[in-house]
């Protein structure tokens, strides 16, 4: 299933993409895509519903991020191994785990805003995991059973921040509009290996980021796992688990996003986020 949310900022409805791929109205069989709608039982009977009996919504309506409320939003630095190298960090040998405020979730293909004194901001295109079951101490073999789904991710980063000084990383990467979720959350029955793929970041036309997830360092499952380890994930939470080699601070000369700049973000099987830098006043 391709779940998503749409409407006006802070008025978003759930939905339901059909065969067709339009969009049929799930507010009148659940009130929001978030907490124990997330859970297997609540995504079976969804996956059970006549989806073409389901009320047609006309036009092409705003998408706002796919989850309504993200308890944790959590984000893995430098998963992908020649990521890590491009940056000429030395690999990790445990996960490197970073927190992004919830207040900076966006719509796939809502503006990025750029303040004025920020100019060293850079994407990160990234495949995001959503949690759909109370995960605490789980085995990594069992991991993705507590996924509900995955959804693309842009992990945009003020890098000025970022570097400086510990304990910065939240603060380079929480600003309004710097968590872009979307467009919709792809339950796991769609995606039966989430370490096998594409991503690609084209910036003005021109493609900057290559992956495939199958560089990830540390997979799915053992992210998960490892995180679990340390705090209790619950449903609706968000882990952004890296970028491939490409980010605009790693090139020669270094690429950094300005008013204008417009982004376009795959991860197969996850459609495209399409979105603007806009100047913030």
């Amino acid at each position: 299933m391709k779940l998503l949310r749409y409407g006006e900022h802070g008025l978003e409805k759930p939905g339901i993409l059909d065969g067709q791929g339009q969009i049929r109205d799930l507010s009148g069989i659940v009130g929001e895509l978030a907490g124990e709608t997330l859970g297997r039982e609540s995504l079976s009977r969804l996956k059970a519903l006549d989806v073409g009996t389901l009320p047609l919504v006309e036009g092409s309506p705003r998408l706002g991020a796919p989850i309504g409320l993200v308890p944790k939003f959590l984000g893995i630095g430098l998963n992908y191994r020649d990521h890590a190298e491009e940056t000429g960090m030395p690999i990790p040998e445990v996960p490197i785990v970073f927190a992004k405020a919830t207040s900076c979730v966006s719509g796939p293909d809502d503006p990025i805003l750029a303040p004025k004194d920020f100019q060293r901001m850079d994407f990160e295109v990234e495949l995001a995991v959503v949690i759909g079951s109370r995960a605490r101490n789980v085995a990594v073999e069992n991991a993705l059973d507590y996924v509900a789904g995955y959804c693309i991710g842009n992990d945009v980063s003020e890098r000025s921040l970022q570097k400086g000084g510990p304990g910065e990383w939240i603060k380079a990467k929480s600003h309004d509009s710097f968590g872009p979720l979307g467009p919709w959350l792809v339950t796991t029955d769609e995606i039966p290996d989430p370490q096998n793929l594409d991503l690609t970041l084209d910036l003005n036309g021109e493609r900057m980021q290559t992956g495939n997830t199958a560089t990830m360092i540390f997979t799915v499952a053992e992210l998960v796992s490892y995180i679990s380890t340390y705090m209790t994930l619950v449903p609706g939470d968000v882990i952004t688990t890296g970028t491939p080699p490409g980010v605009g601070m790693a090139r020669k000369p270094r690429v950094f996003l300005k008013p204008g700049d417009e982004l376009v973000l795959k991860v197969a099987g996850l459609g495209e986020q399409h979105a603007k830098v806009v100047a913030l006043d």
